[in-house]
């Protein structure tokens, strides 16, 4: 607790909590405004964490919608309790982080999401060609503290620290104007979260590496790699029997033992190359999400000039192109900037509207009388139009120079 609460490691915690920004929590009060708040209250604080009388305020409760449907449910610490939290990390990360299995990738220091899927690619190319795909049913929201509490006990010696992380488990959660006591879950949101879930989680990786077996965990997605379907039923029962017994709760509905290839596992999967190498591509359901995110930035009907919608996809496009960028499928990511340009050239014609501009502009541009007439006498007929022979004068270069970004 003394070296959580040491002047060096809060001003580190108070500086990553500034950078990651965030909302407030309950008390409303932001980034800013805790700052004022602290240079009057923090003393008092620092005393209550130190004779262990400190009370963590509830959570916020905020839903936002998944990719894949449906509403993931956050808690929202206080911007204070988001700093204590930060400062607990930055002293229990390093002693308890070494101890996880290496299997095990997600929330850590110097592993990602891209690490992960590099390993799940090698498995099988070494010929674990069957994956036994495991989900978590609501998993941040089911886990037991008193479980939980009885791991960390294990791991972290200080009785402050430990009754501290147990109030944080059990603090309230603040809904339409109500505060409900908590007796499972970490809500996420909160810094301490993502080291609880891989505490937890971790008795379950030791199991599977005692068993030999080879696999792959990012917080609550496992995916283990097996031989053939029936050693991969096996691995299955075996795994609903110690999520039981972390009182966790096995997604029948998207929990799978099949072929590993076509799989989805953190927005990738995995495909056959004429060779018979394993390698990486996006899954269709992420380039279903890109694509439904495009379209809303370009819809026709939004009002906004071709300047705006470039500036909105640069603002997207790079953070998709950079997560993604594993993805062995040049030809995916030229036909994704295409359709992207199909649709800027129908929105470019929307926006000259009427056939005497369109016939103007084209003009400009260097069509033909005949060209230009030929698009203009059809002109609102947007997405027709733009496949009219527009990519002639509506160029790749005359994108860049709007500054409208590419994948390939």
């Amino acid at each position: 607790m003394e070296q959580a609460l040491a002047s060096a490691n809060m001003a580190l915690a108070w500086k990553r909590v500034k950078a990651n920004r965030g909302s407030a929590g309950v008390d409303g009060l932001t980034v800013a405004d805790t700052k004022v708040f602290l240079q009057t209250h923090w003393p008092r604080i620092r005393e209550e964490l130190r004779t262990e009388i400190y009370r963590p305020a509830p959570v916020r409760r905020v839903q936002i919608p998944k990719p894949g449907g449906g509403l993931r449910e956050l808690g929202i610490p206080t911007v204070t309790d988001r700093l204590i939290q930060q400062a607990l990390l930055q002293v229990l990360q390093p002693r308890i982080d070494p101890t996880f299995s290496a299997a095990s990738y997600g929330f850590r220091p110097g592993r990602r999401a891209h690490d992960a899927v590099r390993q799940a690619q090698q498995h099988v190319q070494e010929g674990y060609r069957i994956v036994v795909d495991v989900d978590l049913e609501k998993f941040f929201d089911r886990v037991n503290h008193d479980v939980l509490m009885d791991r960390l006990v294990k791991r972290i010696e200080d009785k402050a620290v430990l009754r501290l992380v147990r109030r944080y488990l059990q603090a309230g959660i603040l809904g339409n104007g109500v505060v409900m006591a908590r007796y499972e879950g970490t809500p996420q949101g909160g810094p301490l979260s993502p080291l609880l879930a891989n505490v937890l989680l971790d008795e379950v990786d030791r199991a599977l590496e005692r068993r030999g077996h080879r696999f792959v965990r990012y917080a609550d997605d496992c995916n283990v790699y097996v031989r053939s379907q029936k050693a991969g039923e096996r691995v299955l029962a075996g795994l609903r029997k110690l999520y039981t017994r972390l009182h966790l709760k096995v997604n029948e509905a998207k929990t799978a033992v099949g072929p590993a290839r076509g799989r989805k596992f953190l927005g990738y999967c995995l495909w056959a190359g004429p060779r018979g190498e394993i390698k990486r591509a996006v899954h269709a359901k992420a380039i279903d999400t890109y694509k439904a995110r495009i379209r809303r930035l370009t819809r026709r009907s939004s009002g906004r000039s071709l300047e705006e919608v470039a500036a909105q996809l640069r603002a997207y496009m790079p953070g998709w192109k950079a997560y993604f960028h594993l993805a062995q499928t040049p030809g995916v990511f030229r036909a994704l900037d295409e359709w992207l340009r199909h649709r800027l050239r129908a929105l470019q014609l929307k926006h000259w509207r009427r056939g005497t501009t369109i016939f103007r502009e084209l003009r400009r541009l260097g069509a033909s009388a005949e060209q230009a007439a030929r698009v203009a006498a059809n002109a609102r007929r947007w997405w027709r139009n733009s496949a009219m022979e527009l990519n002639r004068w509506l160029p790749i270069a005359y994108f860049e120079r709007l500054g409208v970004p590419r994948l390939s």
